[in-house]
This record gives structure tokens, sequence and C-alpha cells, in this order.
């Protein structure tokens, strides 16, 4: 059999379209993998295979107390960040615990006022254009999209505004599983923690709040644990949505109208980078409650599977003509499936943070263009999501609002 593939390099920031074809090819639709510490698992690639791991939650438990590596993971290991020991939050929940957790973070979230939530999105978005307008070049990731989300959540949730910052450097930091991984999880559980005892003793109108007083009862750890996910699953995907959508908007000829005045095409914009340049590419992970079959693959118990959401959205088996989906075709794996996918209420939150940041860079900003050639731009080192380094682009300068 092929060696296995390691699930880390450039080529994961350089072409990972071209990666996937390839695993695929030599491999199938599920690929052996090693992640760090020569750690085995599988890479699930197939449209089909994928569905079926996420749509089985007992064959393919979201229990990380199933695998069977526990033994050869350390303490330091960059990934436990991403790939959690038991741990009291949503991502390690199942069964019926975990739909009344999926209810309380449901109900805290369709509480948000949407006409709040986009004047939170527009206020936050127009502060961070008014201290870059007048200069006439800027990188909109850096000094825009990287900052949006987090902000407007952290307002959501019950987060003091000059707390930002901090929680955007503690997430990246967390997500790029790498040497500042462990610090940056707990300065956020640190954060987190401190927010419940606030609001426990002075309640608002905010996330944590409702959380803090839902029925079902969770215990203090628990709700920071789930705020962790929240704040992780909500800010750097978006983050990156929105900074993935303006690079494709200012690189693709089909998307040059909306630059100056159409509206329509940003939506489509959002939907096609969803299917050929998710933020969100590899998830962990799922794990084998027994011995099984998948994709012509022996899995063992406890073996962890990897959810390749950007290789099954890009699957030739579902894709046979190659064309980019855009419009209202939304059967793309980006928020997951199943009852672990991103409830409904987070995912219409993610999406009008991303879309109000989009518009109102295209209507603070005329003639905005790219101030680097487009094949310069690169991408973090990171295998899990997929985001621009930056996004360097140039402008008429106006004044701040």
């Amino acid at each position: 059999m092929t060696a296995p593939v390691p699930l880390s390099g450039p080529r994961f920031q350089t072409e990972p379209a071209r990666l996937y074809r390839e695993m695929r090819r030599e491999h199938g639709a599920v690929t052996p993998v090693v992640l760090d510490g020569d750690i085995p698992a599988w890479l699930v690639l197939g449209y089909r295979e994928l569905h079926q791991v996420t749509g089985d939650p007992v064959l393919f438990s979201r229990d990380s107390g199933l695998w069977s590596q526990w033994d050869h993971i350390p303490d330091d290991w960059p990934l436990l960040p991403m790939i959690g020991r038991r741990q009291p939050s949503i991502l390690y929940t199942v069964g019926e615990r975990h739909r009344e957790r999926v209810g309380m973070i449901s109900d805290a979230l369709e509480a948000v006022d949407p006409s709040e939530l986009r004047s939170y999105a527009e206020k936050f978005a127009d502060e961070l254009i008014d201290g870059i307008c007048a200069k006439g070049e800027t990188d909109l990731v850096g000094d825009y999209a990287m900052l949006l989300p987090v902000r407007v959540l952290a307002r959501l949730y019950g987060f003091r505004d000059e707390q930002g910052p901090g929680l955007v450097t503690a997430l990246n930091d967390m997500i790029d599983g790498r040497e500042r991984a462990i610090a940056g999880q707990t300065h956020l559980a640190g954060s987190m923690g401190q927010l419940l005892a606030d609001r426990k003793a002075e309640p608002a109108d905010d996330v944590v709040s409702r959380m803090l007083t839902h029925s079902s009862g969770f215990s203090d750890l628990e709700i920071a644990q789930d705020l962790m996910v929240m704040m992780a699953a909500g800010h750097q995907p978006t983050a990156d949505w929105i900074g993935n959508s303006l690079r494709l908007m200012l690189t693709d000829d089909r998307f040059a109208a909306s630059l100056f005045g159409g509206r329509n095409s940003v939506a489509e914009a959002m939907n096609e980078v969803l299917w050929e340049d998710t933020p969100t590419q590899n998830v962990a992970g799922r794990w084998a409650s027994r011995d099984t079959q998948l994709g012509g693959r022996r899995i063992r118990s406890g073996d962890l599977l990897l959810l390749g959401l950007q290789g099954a959205n890009s699957d030739p088996q579902v894709r046979t003509d190659g064309a980019s989906l855009t419009g209202g075709n939304n059967a793309h794996f980006s928020f997951g499936h199943g009852e672990h996918r991103c409830p409904f209420p987070a995912q219409e939150v993610a999406e009008v943070i991303a879309r109000t940041g989009i518009e109102v860079v295209l209507d603070r900003l005329p003639d905005i263009d790219l101030a680097v050639p487009a094949e310069s731009l690169t991408r973090r080192p990171s295998p899990w999501l997929r985001g621009l380094t930056a996004l360097p682009v140039r402008f008429t300068p106006v004044p701040a609002l």
C-alpha cells in the first residue's frame, strides 16, 4: 500500500485542490494520513463517504475517548486544541445531551435581533474602514477581515469591545495548531471563565446570559467550553470567508460589476467560495465505535477519521462536469452535515457578518484593486483552515465617516 500522506506541508497552502486530486487518485475516497508525531488517521475525501460518516453518529462517534492513539499523544501535542481529550464541550458530547446543547446554543443565538446584528456588523466594519480609508492602501485581511467577526461576536456574547484584539490573537494561535496553540487556548479559556463570572453577577441581554439561564441546566464549565467552540468556529472561518470572497471578486472578471455598485454577485461569490475555496478545509473528527468498512478501507475500532470538507466538495463523482457551483446550490459540506453540523442560527450569524463586511468594503472604498499580482497571494500554514495571510489592495483615499 502507498505510504500515508503527512497532513502538513506547503501544498495545503499552495495547491490543495491538486493535492486532494492526487490523494484521491492514489488512495481512493478514504486516504491514510499521519498527523504531527506520526499519529495515524484517515482523511475522508469522498462526498458519499463523508455523508455516510457524518450521518451515522453511532458508528462514527464524536466521542474522542474512543481514540486508540491516546497512549501516544504527549501533553504538549500542538493539535490538542483541535483534537481534544474528552472535554465537556458540545464538540465531544453525543446523544440526547448533545441535542440539548444544540438547543441551548440555538435558542441563545436565535434571540439575537437580526437588525441589531447587522447594525453591529456595520458599526464595527465602518470603524475599521475609518482607520484605513484615508491611506489609499491597506491589507484587507490583517487590517479588516481578521478583526471584524470577533468584534461582532464579542459584543453579542457580552465581552467589552477592548477585549477583541486579545481574543483574535488567541484564536489564531489556537487554530493554526503550532507552537502557541495551547497558550492561545489558555487565554481564551480564561477570558470565557471571567465573562461567565461577570454575567452570573450581573446578567444582561446577551448570548452568555441566555445560556446561563437555559432550562437544560449545564454547568459553568460546560457553557465556557461551548462558548470557546462558538467563538473559534464563528470567528476564523468567517474572517476567511470574507477574505476569500474578496480575493475572488478582485481576481475574477465574472465579479467585476459587483465592485462598482452591483450586489447580487456578492452572494454568488460567497457561495462559490464555500464550494471551491471553503475556509474550513478539514475537520477533526469522528472515531469508529467498532470495526467497519468505508470506501473500500478496513476501519478499526478507535480509528480517527478526519472530515475532508474541501475534498468532498470537489469530488468528481458529484462534480462530473467540473463546473463552478454558485447561485442557490447549497449542497456543500462547508457547514458540516448531520447532528454535529453547525447550528443553523450560527450559520445565519456568520453569513450576516461576512456579507455585511464585504458590502461595507465595496460601499466605502471606490475603485478598489489588488496592489500585488494575484499569483503572489499566500495562505496561512494550516491544513485545517484556508485563509489568506494578506490581501493588499489600493484605492482612492476617502474621508472617514
